[in-house]
């Protein structure tokens, strides 16, 4: 049988209408296996596309290589159509929402400290983007993205935004990897993701805009 292990991603700066984004690609893994495109900016998802493979897990082709090629294949198809201008209506959008004063704001307060001994420890602050007051009672969620196993760890905001996530490092494969943050409040929502380039040891990972 082949192995069918998770195929690594792809990251990449392209500059479009005077503005710098990082793309960024991971295959998800067999738990749920997807191909991910996601196209940042400061940190942030702005527009993402997304690409089921399940179909294809029970065929004899499906290998490492076929699986890496569509990985790459949809890594490039993303940029060429970023640099089309097919996403600009999205991603005008999302400007527009990040900085309209509508929604919420994440910050990891800990960003050079969050992995230790194999453990995850997440000192999150979830503010308002009207005022940059603290935002009470917001759904924190955290992840890390491409472990063997999808679990996700969640808190909320006390009243200063702050919420503290803990959990041990779970079992990582072997392709693109990233820590996910997300909080809801009031029907708004914020994510960020920092990229895991390889099995970390002593120092953090690197946040996904650093690539």
């Amino acid at each position: 049988m082949a192995n069918k292990s998770m195929s690594s991603g792809f990251n990449t700066d392209v500059t479009h209408r005077d503005r710098l984004f990082h793309i960024q690609t991971d295959d998800r893994g067999p738990a749920h296996p997807a191909i991910d495109t996601a196209v940042y900016q400061t940190g942030r998802v702005l527009f993402r596309k997304t690409l089921g493979y399940a179909q294809f897990t029970a065929s004899p082709e499906f290998t490492p290589a076929w699986l890496r090629g569509r990985v790459a294949e949809h890594h490039r198809s993303v940029i060429e159509d970023l640099r089309a201008g097919l996403f600009d209506a999205e991603i005008a959008e999302a400007i527009e929402n990040s900085v309209s004063g509508n929604g919420v704001r994440i910050e990891l307060l800990n960003p050079g400290a969050w992995l230790s001994a194999g453990s995850v420890s997440l000192d999150v602050k979830v503010l308002r983007r009207t005022d940059g007051q603290p935002q009470p009672g917001a759904q924190v969620e955290a992840s890390i993205e491409g472990a063997i196993e999808d679990v996700r760890h969640r808190g909320q905001s006390d009243d200063q935004g702050c919420a503290h996530i803990r959990f041990p490092l779970p079992p990582l494969g072997k392709g693109g990897l990233a820590l996910v943050i997300s909080a809801r409040a009031d029907g708004n929502s914020d994510e960020i993701r920092f990229s895991m380039r390889s099995r970390p040891k002593s120092s953090p990972p690197t946040a996904a805009t650093e690539a």
